[in-house]
């Protein structure tokens, strides 16, 4: 096979619609909420906050599953709180917190693999949440309230708690298992090693230097740049090319995808513009699912549904144009591979370290 063919090789039993539709289903009650009361605004924080309590979802008995998603909802509705409140600050409190969060996220592999993956989800919705703040105040025309941001996002993981309630009545008040099966479950504590450690690290050092790279030197649609490393990063010591490439093409088709329909409203004014931003606040939510829905079809074009969703959902806010989306391709593009670079290095660093020194006989 080719190493394009790789990249898409495409696995028919990896599909899951019903889950996709259920997705969908959830996210557009927010959705519609907010076009009621003319908030949309609102939406990228609530929509998130359904997704990641999901995605968080541990599964077991309800009692324990609204426990886990509840405290899983405070730590988010934190950062939250801390994103959107320094997001227009000076671009070194950007740099400091992007930094700490990522090293904590990191570092929560001590608490086991499925708290990881909890504590990385929390930390893609910092950086994004920190680059809509931006894009926010950019734009100078969408008033935004930090404490109604945090209310969205705690709105959004309630309601997937009401929905598991229903979901558990119906069923007959049975345990449930994880909604995302193959999202790992192990709780158990490790210990961090060194490799952790230097991993979690670098981590933080990359993501810090895109948010420096982005708001420091004040590039235009910078943001872009952190939510692309973010995105491409692979939370594991484990690197793979083949992963690594799937990440890489699926966040520039994304970033294309995304520049293209954010392309649409540039000459439109009015009531046409306002349908037209409803219309691609739709077309998020339908990536969105899509992505839901083909993760282990193909994770190429897994991540290119994610990251188109993500992308349009920040970049509505402010206008586009030509430069506009060709700033916001170039900056996804350095983003991405920043990442990949570091994720190669990293891995073969780690490999290294990983290996015993020879025993004394």
């Amino acid at each position: 096979m080719t190493w394009a063919s790789k990249v898409f090789e495409l696995n028919a039993a990896g599909l899951n619609w019903p889950r996709a539709v259920a997705v969908l289903d959830a996210a557009l009650v927010p959705m519609f909420v907010f076009w009621a009361i003319g908030h949309e605004v609102y939406l990228l924080s609530a929509a998130f906050g359904l997704l990641f309590a999901a995605l968080g979802d541990p599964g077991g008995s309800y009692a324990h599953r609204a426990f886990d998603v509840s405290v899983f909802a405070l730590v988010g509705a934190g950062l939250t709180a801390l994103a959107f409140g320094i997001g227009s600050d000076a671009w070194g409190w950007l740099v400091l917190a992007s930094f700490m969060v990522t090293l904590v996220a990191g570092l929560a592999a001590a608490f086991g693999v499925h708290r990881f993956v909890n504590a990385l989800l929390l930390n893609i919705w910092f950086i994004v949440a920190v680059g809509y703040e931006f894009s926010l105040h950019q734009g100078g025309h969408v008033t935004s309230y930090v404490w109604a941001q945090v209310l969205s996002w705690i709105g959004g993981a309630a309601l997937w708690i009401v929905v598991t309630f229903l979901w558990w009545l119906v069923l007959g008040r049975t345990d449930q298992g994880q909604p995302f099966s193959e999202l790992p479950g192990d709780r158990s504590r490790r210990k961090l090693t060194r490799p952790l450690i230097l991993f979690a690290v670098i981590r933080a050092v990359v993501i810090a230097g895109t948010v420096a790279l982005a708001f420091g030197l004040d590039l235009s649609h910078g943001y872009w740049m952190p939510i692309a490393a973010m995105i491409a990063m692979k939370p594991s010591l484990e690197q793979a090319a083949l992963v690594g490439a799937q990440r890489l093409a699926g966040a520039l088709i994304g970033a294309v995808v995304a520049a293209l329909l954010l392309w649409v409203p540039a000459s439109e004014s009015g009531l046409r513009l306002f349908a037209v931003e409803r219309g691609l606040e739709v077309v998020a939510l339908v990536l969105l699912m899509h992505g839901a829905g083909i993760r282990f079809w193909n994770y190429a074009l897994y991540s290119a549904a994610i990251a188109a969703g993500v992308l349009i959902l920040v970049g509505l806010p402010q206008p586009s144009d030509n430069a506009a989306e060709g700033y916001r391709v170039l900056w996804t593009l350095c983003g991405v591979g920043i990442s990949l670079a570091v994720m190669l290095l990293t891995g073969l660093l780690a490999k290294r370290t990983a290996k015993a020194p020879p025993q004394p006989g």
